[in-house]
């Protein structure tokens, strides 16, 4: 009942039933989503269903839904007053951190409590810090007030954003999965795969992208899909360990794919101030790229291990007109969801819109309206409610993080640290920056992870002279493999679990399968064109070569083309994909002339052991 509420809440605020203003509505928010959140996840597994974890939740509840009233009825005076607070505001600011403390260690973990925990004694340690981390501090009253008092704390955009526009798409995403479009999307993606060397570990890609796409969560894209995708693929005669990596990965790119890419992405055209449409268009060539090299991955893997057409899938025998029949009132909802966005609506309206056509074409379709149908959509409004809890708590605690940031200038102080340490050369500084992004995203969902990085690392790009867009592509992309990055790799762990993998090996397996997503976003720092941020020959020219290049790194990573490659024209084949990927003419003339002497060199190793044998 508590989901409903909530669910019903936003939808009727974003329809436009009622009005209300921004402050107090991201309040509410926060209090009806943390005070969900503490009725879902209990204190400890130990105490799941105890006493004494009904106690300490409602202790919990009580404390949020107390001081958000209290703030709720001071608010407008603060404003009013140029920041004037009390002793109460204090009081109330206090109770409010420490619920979102507990919801932070509650919905997403120790890793992300203790990473917001360590920037907000950050002021309080920062006289006594050396050099560039020095700085002057400030006083607990100061920096309690600032994060819940102001809009540049826990109630800053990261919130605005959850309680405004990540809602909408998770109760999309929940209407999607209760009205059957996981079924729908899991046949169509067999039916274009059918016939293929590799379908069931191609059609496992396109399942979990179009998944993954409203998700929003490596991992929990991974325990929807990998269930029906990975025992398939081991049917088909791929190891435990490469099903479950495939997977992984899959569900892990789903996250970059428009028109809908989960949380982060929303966040970023807020935080970047671009149209959510800009973000679409900026991340679809890079998308398409990771998603080939999965294709031609599992496809060179197919090719090296065996694997013959049609082994161990299954497809109805329904004619395809059938089943896109069956599957109209999705095919409409995404139809109305890219038409209305392209139009210009914004992505919340344009989501709506997509509900009802989902809902219309339904009763079109199957012409029903019963109790059922009735049940369906205030599951799915509950389902999609309480799946926003574990987000918002995220978006509350990186709050936390980015109101330090301003009051402390540490954001610019970490800008200046990376750009001392690279020297001032580009390169370096986005190494560092990959690396610092990669570990900041281990064991954190792909929004947590981004919401970080856009705070602290995404910055130091800006300031050494990097477009902000592709600034926060360039960290965005590293917080989404952290996922399947070891040692700490959220979705290949389950994954592995799913496969009864191990799962070490699984992690490894799927970081060399997603190769080319280390390498992309380097890509498209130098080459604007992947972005679509050049000429239209420009452009042009980088989808061809970065194509080219991400098949030439897919046959260096498998070690195959027509038949086995020897390390050494292994080697050539990455030097081949990294000088296609990297923009320029004489790179990409560089590329080609090493790719055509890898297959030269296939071709003449293959016919050589065909005369041996």
């Amino acid at each position: 009942m508590a989901g409903l509420v909530l669910g019903a809440y936003h939808l009727m605020e974003v329809s436009g039933l009622f009005v209300i203003s921004t402050t107090p509505m991201r309040v509410t928010h926060v209090m009806l989503a943390l005070s969900l959140l503490f009725v879902i996840k209990p204190a400890s597994a130990k105490l799941e269903g105890t006493m004494v974890n009904r106690a300490i939740s409602l202790s919990l509840i009580f404390a949020t839904v107390g001081a958000s009233i209290w703030i709720l009825t001071r608010w407008k005076t603060i404003a009013f007053s140029g920041g004037i607070t009390s002793s109460g505001d204090f009081y109330a600011g206090i109770i409010i951190l420490v619920v979102v403390f507990e919801a932070a260690r509650r919905g997403i973990g120790l890793v992300l409590a203790g990473i917001t925990f360590v920037f907000f004694i950050y002021p309080f340690l920062a006289p006594y810090l050396p050099g560039v981390l020095g700085g002057r501090g400030a006083s607990l009253s100061r920096i309690v007030t600032v994060l819940t008092t102001d809009t540049q704390g826990i109630y800053g955009i990261p919130i605005y954003v959850a309680s405004k526009y990540i809602i909408v798409f998770t109760i999309f995403g929940a209407l999607l999965s209760n009205f059957g479009a996981g079924d729908f999307f899991f046949e169509l993606s067999m039916r274009c795969t059918r016939g293929l060397r590799a379908a069931s570990a191609k059609s496992a890609v396109l399942f979990s992208t179009l998944i993954g796409m409203v998700s929003g969560s490596a991992a929990g894209n991974v325990a929807v899909t990998g269930t029906v995708t990975i025992p398939i693929m081991k049917r088909e005669g791929y190891a435990p360990h490469q099903a479950a990596a495939i997977e992984a990965v899959a569900s892990t790119g789903g996250q970059i794919m428009p028109p809908v890419m989960g949380a982060a992405a929303f966040i970023m055209a807020e935080i970047v101030g671009v149209p959510y449409t800009a973000v679409m268009a900026a991340a679809i060539i890079p998308a398409l790229l990771f998603f080939g090299s999965a294709f031609m991955v599992v496809h060179l893997q197919a090719v090296k291990s065996g694997i013959m057409p049609n082994a161990g899938t299954t497809t109805s025998e329904e004619p395809l007109g059938k089943v896109l029949f069956n599957g109209a009132p999705f095919i409409a909802a995404f139809g109305t969801l890219i038409t209305m966005m392209l139009m210009g609506y914004s992505p919340f309206k344009s989501s709506l819109w997509a509900m009802g056509a989902l809902l219309a074409c339904d009763v079109i379709f199957r012409r029903s309206i019963n109790k059922e149908f009735v049940e369906k959509i205030l599951r799915s409004v509950s389902e999609g409610a309480r799946s926003i809890v574990t987000i918002s708590a995220a978006c509350a605690a990186a709050g936390i993080i980015a109101g330090v940031l301003g009051v402390t200038g540490l954001g610019s102080k970490v800008a200046t640290l990376i750009d001392v340490a690279s020297g001032g050369y580009l390169f370096i500084a986005l190494f560092f920056t990959m690396v610092t992004s990669i570990i900041l995203g281990m064991g954190l969902p792909t929004t947590a992870a981004y919401l970080i990085l856009a705070t602290v690392v995404a910055p130091a790009l800006a300031k050494l002279g990097v477009p902000e867009l592709t600034a926060h592509f360039f960290v965005f992309y590293y917080g989404c493999i952290s996922t399947i990055t070891p040692p700490v790799a959220l979705a290949s762990y389950v994954a592995g679990g799913i496969a009864g993998a191990n799962v070490n090996k699984v992690g490894w397996t799927a970081a060399s399968y997603a190769a080319t997503s280390f390498v992309l976003p380097f890509a498209f720092v130098y080459g604007p064109g992947l972005l679509m941020g050049g000429t239209i020959v420009e452009n042009i020219l980088a989808v061809v070569t970065a194509a080219l290049g991400t098949f030439a790194i897919a046959v260096a990573i498998i070690g195959t083309l027509n038949g086995p490659l020897s390390p050494m024209v292994r080697l050539i084949a990455a030097a081949a994909g990294l000088c296609l990927l990297f923009q320029g003419l004489i790179s990409a003339a560089i590329g080609l002339g090493l790719f055509v002497a890898v297959a030269v060199l296939d071709r003449s190793s293959h016919q050589t052991s065909k005369a041996t044998s």
